[in-house]
């Protein structure tokens, strides 16, 4: 389909230099640009929520954490 755009003459002259780079259309780095844009918004819309469990407990036990063998008396319930 053959469409008509209005453009920034440095942001077309940008895109026209990358194409060129990429060995590509000028069109086809349009498109490509466009529907990485569209992914980047779909991925954008489904944001993941993960929802938090509060836990409340005991204090953690007091251990000079240079001290290896203190740790792992704690560690193992020594």
């Amino acid at each position: 389909m053959k469409t008509t755009l209005t453009l920034n003459d440095q942001i077309l002259q940008q895109a026209r230099s990358r194409a060129a780079m990429e060995g590509i259309t000028l069109s086809r780095y349009v498109e490509d640009s466009l529907r990485s844009r569209f992914k980047q918004e779909e991925r954008n819309e489904g944001s993941f929520r993960l929802p938090l469990t509060i836990v409340r407990g005991d204090r953690p036990p007091s251990v000079d954490i240079s001290n290896r063998d203190a740790l792992y008396n704690v560690i193992d319930g020594s």
